[in-house]
């Protein structure tokens, strides 16, 4: 259920400081960050009643699944502290700039414009990547019911060109929000994306392992991985090209 916390928490935390008897700002800075928490935070919830088929805590996250048999009877108290205590800390951090842009009553300017179209496109990438994977998920699922193969590997749309374009467009909303902190004279609220980033790298290639895990999209994963690039979008190498980089 932690999922659900980053949904709310930031929306909470934005209009937290923007409404602090001590607080100040912009108000055009504030007000747009303010709407943009909103619209990501609304994409997010979207996204993830999607994935659970519109149903609230009906099933455990795998990566949990897997941490479950490894602490045995300590799971209880490792996940609070390893799970839970540590994405509320994590949650704070990343939402830094929120602070800062309510800190300094800088004017508006280029650099405010730019975070802005970050923050969008990160927006707009992530929900673009997540409905391709929701539609590429129902699909296989409909050919399993009519006892057809499923498609091992999403390589359509946004998919053809990055392995994981719903984690870039997520990085590119949390490090478009550090440039707005960044903007306002505080360049160290960027620490809590870049920890975001690393975070992601690793639960990348946790969830590369276990799709080479499966039988039946090892193969056609492996080819997938030498072909596309892993977060930033680029342009896909042929099965041939891939192969020669690889012996040269």
């Amino acid at each position: 259920m932690i999922d659900l916390y980053w949904t709310v928490i930031p929306v909470l935390l934005v209009h937290y400081y923007g409404t602090h008897p001590y607080g100040f700002s912009n108000q055009w800075r504030s007000t747009i960050v303010i709407l943009l928490t909103w619209i990501w935070s609304i994409r997010l919830t979207h996204s993830y009643f999607r994935r659970e088929k519109w149903q609230w805590g009906a099933k455990e996250d795998w990566r949990f699944c897997d941490m479950r048999p490894q602490y045995g009877k300590h799971w209880w108290w490792a996940s609070f502290f390893a799970v839970y205590v540590s994405q509320q800390v994590f949650l704070i951090g990343i939402c830094l700039p929120m602070y800062a842009i309510h800190s300094v009553e800088k004017t508006w300017g280029m650099w405010d414009v730019l975070a802005t179209l970050v923050c969008l496109s990160g927006i707009v990438i992530a929900y673009n990547a997540d409905t391709q994977l929701n539609e590429f998920v129902t699909r296989n699922n409909t050919l399993q019911q009519l006892g057809s193969p499923a498609i091992p590997t999403l390589e359509t749309g946004l998919w053809r060109y990055s392995r994981h374009p719903n984690y870039f467009g997520e990085q590119l909303w949390w490090w478009g929000l550090a440039l707005f902190g960044w903007n306002v004279g505080h360049g160290w609220t960027f620490v809590g994306a870049l920890v975001n980033t690393l975070t992601l790298a690793y639960v990348t290639i946790l969830v590369e392992r276990r799709m080479l895990k499966q039988e039946k999209r090892a193969n056609a994963y492996k080819m997938y991985q030498k072909t596309t690039s892993v977060w930033i979008p680029w342009f896909k190498l042929s099965p041939t090209e891939a192969t020669k980089d690889k012996t040269t």
